[in-house]
């Protein structure tokens, strides 16, 4: 199974076009399917006395209100048209989070595969509705819920319209510690609503993805950016564009390793086990007609042979001819 890997620019391009366009050739350097950003008109949004989230203080500093902060930060749909445009031209898929119901009609009509929607919106049922009128499948990430929220959520958009949602995984913080991860938590969705799973990660490292895609994620989402020491709320939890690549290549490889779970030996074992597994060989010379016992034979490599997995079978039978001392024991 090939994990979808979505590659999270998010707010990333600090509110500039061309940055956003150098987000996009990063995520398809590194091999991602696709690159995320994030759509919305402030004033739809947030109110001009909203107070930033402790983690964006910590990353930018408090700079007044998440009204200012996202003001800078905000993407016209034009230059959204352009970011699409050009991801067409270099073969990365387009994708971006609508934040209210205007930025949501607009990049239905950019006739995106899904719609992906954050954690925020777990708990706002009418925009849920909302999305799920449109007819598109869904992924909802579920950073900041509980089980039961997360089951209303999801009833909410197949009985709205949603032909399929996907679930991800996530924790609500940047960076998210370690010890907040919780990954676990992504088998309990999967086992709850035997849906698609998968992993938004915010952690400041690729273990915890690369541990995702070996429990079963389908979808791994992470944030990356030109450079960490960038000013801007997302940054200091993101990947640069090395490390993005990098764990694009440990996913594929653990995708390979993983397997169909057939245990058999492998193609390239078979000429190995020839001369590393043991054959039962004489311990001492034996003359023909013996009755073979323990003491008789002894278990070498020697790549000819009764192999040593018959040696309950071996023993009590009778010599058919004389072995020299190390000569494989035939019997027949």
């Amino acid at each position: 199974m090939r994990t979808y890997i979505i590659a999270e620019a998010g707010v990333n391009h600090n509110g500039q076009l061309d940055l956003a366009l150098q987000l996009c050739d990063v995520a398809k350097a590194a091999g991602a399917d696709a690159v995320k950003f994030q759509t919305w008109k402030t004033e739809n949004i947030v109110t001009a006395q909203a107070r930033q989230a402790v983690y964006q203080i910590e990353n930018i500093g408090d700079i007044g209100s998440q009204y200012d902060m996202l003001k800078k930060l905000e993407l016209s749909y034009d230059d959204f048209r352009l970011i699409q445009n050009h991801c067409r031209k270099i073969g990365i898929e387009f994708l971006s989070t609508p934040d209210e119901e205007d930025s949501l009609e607009f990049l239905v009509s950019l006739d995106l595969p899904f719609i992906k929607v954050g954690s925020g919106e777990v708990t706002n049922i009418p925009y849920l509705r909302k999305i799920a009128s449109y007819g598109k499948q869904v992924i909802l990430s579920t950073g900041m819920s509980t089980l039961a929220q997360v089951a209303m959520a999801y009833d909410t958009l197949l009985q709205a319209g949603a032909p399929k949602v996907s679930l991800l995984h996530c924790t609500t913080n940047y960076p998210c510690p370690y010890d907040e991860v919780n990954l676990r938590a992504m088998q309990t969705l999967k086992d709850a609503f035997k849906c698609p799973v998968g992993y938004s990660d915010h952690t400041m490292g690729t273990e915890i993805p690369i541990a995702a895609v070996a429990m079963g994620a389908e979808i791994i989402e992470k944030h990356f950016t030109l450079g960490r020491t960038m000013d801007g709320p997302d940054h200091k939890a993101s990947l640069e564009p090395q490390e993005l690549k990098l764990m694009v290549e440990q996913i594929r490889h653990i995708e390979v390793g993983l397997g169909d779970g057939i245990k058999r030996p492998n193609r390239s074992e078979a000429e190995n086990a020839k001369v590393v597994q043991k054959s039962i060989l004489a311990k001492r010379p034996i003359r023909q007609g013996e009755k073979l016992s323990e003491d008789m034979l002894v278990a070498k490599r020697a790549g000819e042979g009764i192999s040593a997995q018959c040696w309950d079978m071996v023993i009590g039978a009778y010599a058919i001819k004389d072995f020299g001392m190390d000569e494989p024991i035939v019997l027949w």
